[in-house]
């Protein structure tokens, strides 16, 4: 593993980085040894790619990506082969994290289609992700700009959430209860992850959590201060045997 603090501050250096975290489950406490280091590497227009690369030079094997190489909303990044465990480098651009923060505090969310987002990138994971980060380096206090918004967790974003993802939830479920009967595992397993996936963040929103992506989230869920009893158990039985009908009472247990 990378020195974090002076790995953070090279990469601060480079012209048109304004800020560098700490994400994912090294953050949060959470990780194991199949765990890589995440290391969000925030921008404000053109990054010196150049300069990037001759970082990830001095690790053989490693790559470099260009800003949105990897989607819409993942943004590019680089995979770098360090001792230890894998760190993975991931671009932002903080005046879009400042778009979706606003579309937040207006009640305004969205989920679109993104590579290696199988339940699809819910647009507020910007912020999860720094609400959840351990800051390495914010000599400019752009993030800490950010941050002094997501605390206390934005009420306008909790209920946009409960709304559309709520509704959501329901209408996946029901959806799963045709394809479900007739055997169509695939059709069936699809309406019952994305109906999960979205009680999953109704769950976080109304506790006030934060969620970014689908890794871990049902057993973070089941950690939440009311969440169903057994919940991790339930999912696993949902999604194992097309039990639609255990999918409905989960539902209407957490009042949907």
């Amino acid at each position: 593993m990378v020195d974090l603090p002076s790995f953070a501050a090279r990469i601060a250096d480079v012209s048109g980085v304004v800020g560098v975290v700490l994400g994912g489950s090294r953050a949060r406490g959470t990780a194991d040894a199949h765990s890589d280091t995440d290391i969000g590497v925030y921008r404000r227009g053109e990054m010196d790619l150049s300069a990037l690369r001759e970082i990830a030079a001095e690790y053989p094997g490693s790559s470099v990506t260009e800003p949105g190489e990897w989607g819409p909303w993942v943004d590019g990044g680089a995979w770098l082969k360090t001792p230890g465990s894998k760190t993975d480098l991931l671009w932002r651009d903080l005046d879009r994290v400042h778009v979706v923060l606003a579309e937040a505090q207006r009640g305004v969310v969205r989920c679109e289609q993104q590579v290696g987002h199988p339940l699809g990138f819910f647009s507020y994971a910007y912020l999860a992700e720094l609400a959840t980060c351990k800051v390495l380096d914010d000599r400019s206090g752009a993030l800490a700009e950010v941050l002094a918004a997501l605390d206390p967790y934005p009420p306008s974003l909790a209920a946009a959430i409960e709304g559309s993802y709520g509704f959501e939830a329901r209408f996946s479920i029901e959806n799963a209860v045709v394809p479900a009967a007739r055997g169509d595992r695939f059709s069936a397993t699809g309406f019952l992850f994305r109906g999960i996936g979205c009680l999953v963040h109704v769950l976080h929103a109304r506790a006030g959590a934060w969620l970014a992506t689908e890794k871990n989230a049902v057993s973070s869920a089941a950690r939440l201060p009311g969440a169903p009893e057994d919940l991790a158990k339930r999912v696993e039985h949902i999604l194992s045997t097309m039990d639609t009908e255990a999918a409905r009472d989960l539902l209407s247990e957490c009042r949907l």
